[in-house]
């Protein structure tokens, strides 16, 4: 509670005899009038004023006003100005710059006189409102009144929370607590790929405000302060469970693990598109020789030659039965007919003209088997692979 006072005054003569005479006090102006505290929202039920009898003993009056402001808030610090009107012309005016008023909260300051002992604090109930050295302090220690005085000694824990008091006024200093559980978490959050980045976030409750820590499971630490941790280009090594303490004058709190899983997936995939690529270019370059030796084997059987000459590029079913190579050894006209087959090489057959004469039948093409094959398809023959396949009759 505060009181502010006014001493004001006006002529007293014929000419300045005001009939009708009003007071206010006021600290803001709306359309270029001052509003009166008694009628401001801001103040509703806290400011009463009052104001003494005029006395008029010569040729000027004197009054005195006085306007008390109970339950008083931080927001109430500002000018205050008092002003008074007549139904005179000119009867007017406004103290200026008025009364300022700085309305400041009690505080707790504690400190630790002992460092071996960081449990044992003192607190001190300060004011910077210039109260007087006996200024009656009362102590409040997680809600309770436990003592008197400017200073209070304690061994302190981490859920405790300390207040101080002006003994016999509503002026309250703010508590002093220990953090509360720290909250943490990623951004991003879920799985992280190899080589992102993320930022760990910790926040917690406490006055004085809290200090923040970073570690890995089992209390390694990460040698990182402040309220965030940023780890970029993150590797699989350095996943795993994470957690932030929280700690001020008057204790600790550590948060809950937050798990931090970093896939290779990225890079597996990368290696399986790798691997599949090799693949799938080995097959075609198997099939693109594979093309060429079957042209070149084609060629090879339509251009057969000598009797002694022996050529198969790639294997070919054998006949099983003599009827059926006869029928391929007939004329065209004497051939019996049959279902189309694909015939990739030649095949060289042992016939019984002789112990050791051998007879080479073309089972692909339509070039006789007197042909004889040029240079350079005996060269391009000569080339490609050279399996054999033969039958002895």
């Amino acid at each position: 509670m505060v009181y502010l006072s006014c001493t004001y005054e006006y002529p007293n003569n014929v000419q300045y005899r005001p009939t009708t005479f009003n007071t206010l006090w006021f600290t803001k102006v709306s359309n270029k009038q001052p509003v009166d505290l008694e009628h401001d929202a801001d103040y509703t039920g806290r400011v009463e004023s009052s104001c003494g009898l005029v006395k008029c003993p010569g040729s000027r009056c004197h009054g005195t006003c006085t306007l008390r402001i109970r339950d008083l808030r931080q927001t109430d610090s500002a000018f205050y100005k008092f002003r008074f009107n007549t139904n005179q012309p000119g009867g007017e005016n406004t103290g200026d710059p008025g009364v300022k008023l700085s309305v400041q909260d009690l505080q707790v300051k504690v400190s630790f006189p002992h460092p071996t002992d960081p449990t044992h604090a003192e607190l001190e109930c300060c004011s910077r409102c210039g109260l007087a050295d006996d200024t009656p302090y009362i102590w409040f220690r997680n809600g309770q009144n436990v003592g008197k005085g400017v200073y209070y000694r304690a061994d302190i824990q981490s859920a405790d929370s300390f207040s101080c008091a002006v003994d016999g006024h509503n002026l309250r200093s703010p508590l002093v607590y220990g953090p509360e559980q720290p909250s943490v978490y990623s951004s991003p959050s879920g799985e992280l790929e190899v080589g992102s980045s993320v930022t760990l976030s910790c926040s917690s409750d406490a006055n004085p405000a809290a200090n923040y820590s970073w570690f890995r499971e089992h209390g390694i630490s990460v040698k990182e302060l402040g309220q965030n941790y940023t780890i970029t280009h993150i590797t699989s090594d350095l996943g795993g469970n994470y957690y932030c303490q929280a700690h001020n004058a008057i204790g600790l709190h550590n948060s809950t693990f937050l798990f931090i899983k970093v896939s290779s997936s990225s890079h597996t995939a990368t290696v399986a598109v790798r691997t599949i690529g090799v693949f799938v270019l080995t097959i075609l370059l198997l099939v693109f020789f594979c093309m060429r030796r079957k042209r070149a084997s084609r060629k090879a059987c339509g251009q057969a030659g000598r009797p002694d000459t022996v050529e198969e590029l790639l294997p070919v079913p054998l006949h099983e039965n003599a009827s059926d190579l006869a029928n391929r050894l007939a004329p065209a006209a004497q051939r019996e007919p049959i279902e189309e087959q694909d015939v990739f090489d030649c095949a060289s057959i042992y016939t019984s003209l002789s112990e050791n004469q051998e007879v080479s039948c073309c089972l692909a093409g339509s070039i006789g088997p007197n042909a004889v094959l040029g240079e350079s398809d005996q060269k391009e023959t000569a080339e490609t692979s050279e399996l054999y396949s033969t039958v002895k009759k």
